[in-house]
């Protein structure tokens, strides 16, 4: 951080003017003017929320393709469809039992198993194959969305927030002043806010496993150079099914939040599959953090463009994959290949 400083000056002044103007705008009532110009407070703190919490989704889903795709150079286009299957297990689940919270390590261990599947029959066969693994999962994805379409149909479902989470809760973010001088604080959903703290705890539970722990060690030496880790006698396979099977896990956990506060269609796999390839090419493929970061700027843009401008939300998206692209190919977090 600090060699960025020292060698971008201006660069990094711009980023805390931007910064410091960004937290006036969320923190400080607005002036007449600046409403005017923005329209209520209250909409744009929504759409910041909605861009962070949707983020959080972003990540729940991308976390695990990150770890499958950047860390151990599987292509796996059938990702979206373990979110869609999680999501209307998860809806079964919970609609079957009434318990939501019961949904997440059933949902969790038969995803897994997918993904164990997957590993064996697939991956395992085609190492290195990166053109094979890509057509090979697109056929997957293709079969597995014709039989959900088969089971669940074409409706849309949404599975119920528990009691424990359901309701609106009062953030300390000033919306308006009253004209007594009374604030106006913003009421957001609260199960939106938990998932949002439950993210933020398994991505930094991830990122310690990856970088401060032994099977953390393996799985990036492994990455790196597998043969010479398979000579000293490690189970590399072994760890690699781990991964892949906690990856799929973690997809169908993002199903069942993104069922509980958005809903599960057919599509839903492809959207999400479009959004975990941007955050990982935005973030930086194999890296926890670029997930993170990838996943909330791009939630943000999505959010504030349908807000300010609906028709062009989907155009910004992309746009924004471009500008990586074309000034850091590797992602902002990513390592130079």
């Amino acid at each position: 951080m600090t060699g960025f400083v020292q060698r971008r000056p201006i660069a990094t002044l711009a980023i805390a003017v931007v910064v410091a103007f960004f937290a006036w705008l969320v923190l400080a009532p607005w002036p007449p003017a600046v409403t005017e110009v923005m329209g209520p407070k209250r909409v744009f703190l929504s759409a910041i929320l909605s861009g962070v919490t949707l983020g959080a989704l972003y990540f729940l889903v991308a976390s695990g393709f990150t770890l499958i795709f950047g860390l151990m150079r599987n292509v796996n286009l059938a990702h979206g469809s373990l979110y869609l299957l999680g999501g209307y297990i998860g809806f079964e689940v919970a609609d079957r039992t009434g318990s939501w919270l019961l949904a997440f390590p059933i949902v969790f261990v038969i995803t897994a198993l997918i993904g164990i599947v997957l590993q064996y029959v697939v991956f395992r066969r085609m190492e290195g194959e990166e053109l094979r693994q890509t057509l090979v999962t697109i056929g997957l994805s293709i079969v597995l969305a014709d039989l959900m379409l088969a089971i669940w149909g074409g409706r849309s479902y949404q599975i119920l927030t528990p009691d424990f989470l359901s309701g609106p809760m009062e953030l300390p973010l000033v919306t308006a002043v009253r004209p007594n001088g009374d604030f106006v604080y913003l009421r957001y959903p609260r199960v939106r806010i938990w998932i949002l703290a439950a993210a933020i705890v398994l991505g930094i539970a991830m990122w310690l496993v990856i970088n401060r722990t032994r099977i953390g060690m393996l799985i990036r030496a492994g990455v790196d150079d597998r043969e010479m880790l398979a000579a000293s006698g490690l189970p590399v396979q072994a760890v690699f099914v781990a991964v892949f099977a906690f990856g799929a896990g973690l997809a169908g956990i993002a199903g069942i939040v993104g069922g509980t506060f958005q809903s599960l269609s057919p599509g839903e796999d492809t959207r999400f599959l479009l959004a975990s390839l941007v955050v990982v090419i935005v973030g930086g493929m194999g890296s926890i953090t670029g997930a993170a970061l990838g996943a909330l700027i791009v939630g943000l843009t999505e959010q504030i463009g349908l807000t300010y401008a609906p028709t062009y939300s989907v155009v910004f998206t992309f746009l924004l994959m471009a500008a990586v692209l074309a000034f850091r190919p590797q992602g902002l977090m990513g390592r130079r290949l």
